[in-house]
């Protein structure tokens, strides 16, 4: 008796898994780097988003681009920016993946706290930002 899909992955699949993947081995750098950018640019509206294309990279992604993107789609992605707007950023994690076209929504709630991440980190933004580049470039092959 067989358990699982056994159907080959495709490559939409393909990054979406490796996007997972790379989150849940890197949370508390992503919490730090979520933290500490929201130090540097206060309450400002939007989310810090992982594109994969050409190679990954974190981009910011404005409250309002977003808003725009979802008037284009015909507000297929309403939820998302409730979940931005409602994010309640001492004890979780929002981030968007973009990939092929496509969006995923990343959210978690770290254990420690993503305040307690940035002070144990102990690296800076720019610092934070290098590492985890370096780490998706090598571990999301898109």
């Amino acid at each position: 008796m067989m358990f699982g899909s056994t159907q080959p992955e495709t490559e939409d699949n393909k990054w979406r898994r490796q996007l997972d993947r790379f989150v849940k081995a890197n949370q508390q750098e992503l919490a730090a780097l979520f933290w500490g950018l929201r130090l540097e640019n206060g309450d400002s509206q939007g989310t810090i988003g992982i594109d994969l294309q050409p190679k990954p990279h974190f981009v910011y992604c404005p409250q309002a681009e977003i808003e725009k993107l979802n008037d284009r789609v015909e507000n297929r992605l309403q939820e998302l920016l409730g979940i931005i707007e409602n994010n309640k950023h001492d004890t979780e994690v929002v981030m968007i993946g973009i990939g092929k076209g496509e969006v995923k929504l990343i959210q978690f709630a770290p254990e420690p706290k993503p305040q307690v991440c940035f002070e144990q980190v102990g690296k800076d933004v720019d610092g934070l930002l290098e590492l985890l580049e370096e780490r998706m470039i090598k571990e999301i092959v898109f």
